[in-house]
């Protein structure tokens, strides 16, 4: 119980790795407030964590727009009185080559996962500085390090994650706040479950340990680098890959 009674933002929380985070927060006993799109699987959500005893609210948040962070920012504020922890979760892909790529579709991926992650942090930050200590932690990937064929959108914005937390480490860590980041390799998601098994094998052979990595293997770090046992990390991107990037 790492987290217990800590509170808990998690954005991209209705699915894939962001839902297995919530499942294991509340193994952990954080209170959590989840935002995502998808507001009929983010409340099917709740309504699971909290038959098992956990505290939880979701929040229909699109986080590329700031007016909707700020209320639901100050909606958890009301209904917990405080937040210790966010992640910054949430992300899209609109993948083509930079031939092909559409403004649309490099704008829609930097509003999601660059510009949102900026506006969480804006809007949950000074929380944190008043109560002097939080924990932010930010969804990058193995693609924002080494590139990948056909991602010019996704690639920079989570090259860019990876800078901002740099940044806000420096910034906020003398407030008592520590700010990382993930790089995810690889990662079984529902989205890579319905693609051609062909597609996966040429995944798995990518990766030395020849196999793709578990939402529950991304979510396990994302607690960890929450807790009190990772007081002294600040600044780290984490890689999660299963060695891909050797």
């Amino acid at each position: 119980m790492r987290l217990k009674d800590k509170v808990a933002v998690i954005t991209g929380a209705s699915a894939g790795i962001g839902r297995t985070t919530a499942i294991r927060f509340a193994a952990e006993g954080a209170v959590l407030s989840l935002w995502d799109v998808n507001e009929q699987r983010g409340n099917e959500l709740v309504a699971e964590l909290e038959k098992s005893g956990t505290k939880a609210r979701f929040f229909k948040v699109d986080t590329s727009d700031m007016d909707q962070v700020t209320s639901a920012t100050q909606a958890t504020m009301e209904a917990f009185g405080h937040i210790d922890i966010l992640i910054n979760n949430a992300g899209i892909t609109r993948d083509a080559t930079l031939m092909k790529m559409t403004e649309e579709q490099w704008d829609q991926v930097i509003d999601i996962n660059l510009k949102g992650v900026f506006h969480c942090t804006k809007a949950i930050a000074p929380h944190m500085v008043a109560q002097g200590s939080g924990r932010i932690v930010n969804a990058s990937s193995v693609v924002g390090l080494y590139g990948n064929f056909g991602q010019t959108n996704y690639a920079a914005t989570k090259a860019g994650v990876i800078a901002m937390s740099k940044v806000w480490a420096k910034e906020l860590g003398r407030k008592g706040i520590t700010v990382n980041a993930v790089a995810p390799g690889f990662i079984a998601t529902e989205m890579v479950a319905a693609m051609p098994e062909e597609i996966q094998a040429k995944m798995r052979e990518k990766v030395p340990v020849q196999r793709l990595g578990k939402p529950e293997e991304i979510a396990a770090v994302y607690a960890f680098l929450a807790s009190d046992d990772a007081a002294y990390i600040n600044g780290a991107t984490i890689s999660v890959d299963g060695g891909i990037t050797l």
